[in-house]
């Protein structure tokens, strides 16, 4: 299991490296390093609960912030994410950025059960 915490701690480096071209690279960044950090932290078997908690609430309050905009691109027929880097529509950019913290908070419930599990 400590290769998976590895390769998740490896991958959530990448996504933030993948940001800097982004407009608002620093939150993305910022976002994909802690979640590197807590796989890593879990890597050397170390969890902390209470600050997983606040960040699995605040990645969970902004990622629904962010289903009007999957909204409309269900509506509009779920046009392709990765035709082009470019966004042809205003929410092409929101709707990845919806995935992007989605994935984040599946991470974060994961590494918060497994903390809370280790603290009983």
């Amino acid at each position: 299991m400590k290769f998976v915490h590895l390769v998740i701690a490896i991958l959530f480096l990448l996504f933030a490296y993948w940001q800097w071209n982004d407009p608002d690279s620093i939150l993305w960044i910022f976002l994909y390093l802690i979640v590197a950090v807590v796989a890593f932290s879990a890597y050397r078997e170390r969890y902390y609960f209470v600050p997983y908690l606040i960040v699995t609430i605040l990645t969970s309050v902004a990622t629904f912030l962010y289903i009007p905009d999957v909204a409309v691109w269900v509506k509009d027929g779920m046009p392709s994410l990765t035709e082009s880097m470019k966004a042809s529509s205003p929410y092409i950019e929101l709707v990845r950025e919806f995935f992007g913290l989605f994935i984040s908070l599946v991470v974060m419930c994961f590494y918060l059960v497994r903390a809370k599990k280790k603290s009983t």
